[in-house]
């Protein structure tokens, strides 16, 4: 039995304002054609509201994350906490914040996510580079 912990910070700058990097995310459609590309996606985007993926991880296995919302601030930032499980393992639990800083009509988003990794059923750098994939989609959603 291991836990490991890890942070790590990623940075995407995107060609649009803030508000515009803030609806996709806020809105469950948009947001679970660049978040999701292949699985079941659920958002209530508040407070308290819930995330869910359901997907296939490699070799089949069922992957399930569900993320819970406790703070937004509209257009500057988002904190959420998720577990990642395959199958009837819990794999992760984490703590990320989002945050979107205008730079003239641009922004720059700063993901850091604080994860607990059990068992060695996924490694940080799984998630760091799954977590620059999305970004990078969602880069895409933006064009």
């Amino acid at each position: 039995m291991t836990v490991r912990h890890a942070t790590f910070t990623l940075e995407r700058t995107y060609p649009v304002p803030p508000a515009r990097v803030f609806a996709v995310w806020a809105d469950p459609a948009a947001k679970g054609r660049w978040f999701v590309p292949a699985g079941e996606h659920e958002l209530d985007f508040r407070v308290g509201g819930r995330e869910t993926v359901d997907a296939t991880g490699p070799g089949g296995t069922p992957l399930a994350v569900v993320s819970t919302y406790h703070d937004i601030v509209p257009e500057q930032r988002i904190v959420y906490s998720t577990t990642l499980s395959g199958g009837k393992t819990l794999a992760t639990v984490s703590v990320t914040t989002v945050e979107l800083v205008g730079e003239g009509d641009a922004t720059r988003l700063v993901l850091t996510e604080q994860g607990t990794f059990l068992d060695g059923a996924e490694e940080p750098a799984w998630r760091e580079q799954g977590t620059g994939e999305w970004l990078d989609r969602l880069g895409e959603a933006l064009r």
